[in-house]
């Protein structure tokens, strides 16, 4: 399952980029990308993991710039 976000507040691209590889060491994610430019995060994850994988990522943006914020 592959879904996209934006992501509020997000002011600096290497944010962006310790997001992103924060997002990818998490377990269950197969592929996350954090886009600074369109202040995206495209998320992918088996589907009957993803609402779990999604509580994870909430906290990493949150422990890695705690101004970011994810926009279901």
């Amino acid at each position: 399952m592959k879904k996209t976000y934006q992501l509020e507040d997000l002011d600096c691209a290497n944010c962006a980029a310790k997001i992103e590889q924060a997002i990818q060491s998490l377990e269950h994610v197969m592929s996350a990308s954090v886009s600074f430019m369109s202040q995206k995060l495209v998320l992918e994850a088996p589907e009957e993991h993803f609402s779990e994988v999604l509580q994870e990522v909430k906290k990493v943006i949150k422990k890695v710039d705690s101004d970011v914020s994810l926009k279901d």
